[in-house]
């Protein structure tokens, strides 16, 4: 099972984030790249990816997240877009977490702790907070420039993070899909 963490966003914050990535996009639209925009209810910060794990090894993980993690919960800000890689041709568009980064991070090596006690590995990269808007199928150099000087200035959404979400990834031509399997609920979250 391809399995990931992460943090959903309120409605609220999906239609807002909805509207910037629409507005980078129709800048982009006159641009000989193939963007694949992130369909607004697939929103998501990813906390750590899991991927593949065997169907057995799924119920420690779901057991370990059946307990209150310790930080309390708290409100994050999205703003500022930016693409990966740094250099060159652009393969994602993302918007970044500025507000409540320390906390997401903390929650996120929380999460992690957990999961590794229970004998799980997963990809250890480096935790940066984001949320993929789009994907390049194929992308120019100049594509990068045009994002970002379509992109909002200043804050475009904030949400309450109260809990994450244990997802199933299921990939396929029509695109993924998610499935919620279940949720770490934050301390002095009722």
């Amino acid at each position: 099972m391809r399995l990931f963490m992460a943090i959903d966003l309120s409605d609220e914050a999906r239609r807002a984030i909805a509207v910037e990535q629409k507005r980078i996009a129709t800048a982009l639209a006159r641009s000989s790249g193939t963007l694949t925009l992130v369909r607004p209810e697939q929103l998501h910060i990813t906390l750590l990816f899991l991927g593949e794990l065997p169907d057995a090894r799924v119920p420690a993980v779901v057991e370990a997240l059946n307990i209150p993690l310790d930080p309390p919960a708290f409100d994050i800000v999205v703003e500022g877009a930016g693409v990966f890689p740094p250099r060159g041709a652009p393969r994602a568009l993302w918007i970044g977490v500025t507000g409540g980064t320390a906390r997401l991070t903390g929650l996120q090596r929380e999460i992690a702790r957990v999961i590794r006690e229970r004998g799980v590995a997963f990809d250890d990269r480096p935790f940066h907070p984001h949320l993929t808007l789009a994907r390049w199928r194929e992308s120019r150099s100049r594509d990068r420039l045009i994002a970002l000087a379509a992109a909002h200035a200043g804050e475009i959404a904030r949400t309450h993070v109260n809990r994450a979400t244990l997802y199933q990834s299921r990939l396929s031509s029509a695109g993924p899909a998610y499935t919620p399997l279940a949720h770490a609920t934050l301390s002095g979250t009722t």
